[in-house]
């Protein structure tokens, strides 16, 4: 269970790092409020994961594959550009977060 929470964790840290662009964009309240719920919520499951997994590999996966989904999110929906440099070097950031899964 540890590991699905670690998963949901990253999704916060990826929606927050989202609303962080959106709010820098139309700087209202509501996105700034959305912006503290999704990383508590993030925070939140974090904690939860990190009951069974050890810190240094449960903050690893939780920062790399918020930074993989963050660099999607930017392709997806704010134009940022989809080379295929940063592709490369989004698979190192997903590897390694594999790698020490598997290493547990």
């Amino acid at each position: 269970m540890a590991w699905l929470f670690l998963v949901i964790a990253s999704f916060g840290e990826i929606f927050g790092v989202m609303t962080i662009n959106i709010y820098n964009e139309r700087k209202s309240f509501f996105w700034l409020l959305i912006m503290i719920l999704t990383f508590g919520f993030g925070f939140y499951f974090l904690s939860l994961a990190m009951k069974e997994i050890q810190l240094g590999t449960a903050y690893a996966i939780w920062t790399g594959l918020g930074a993989a989904g963050a660099v999607l999110m930017g392709i997806l929906f704010f134009k940022e550009p989809a080379s295929w440099k940063r592709m490369l070097f989004l698979s190192f950031i997903i590897a390694g977060a594999v790698g020490l899964k598997v290493l547990e």
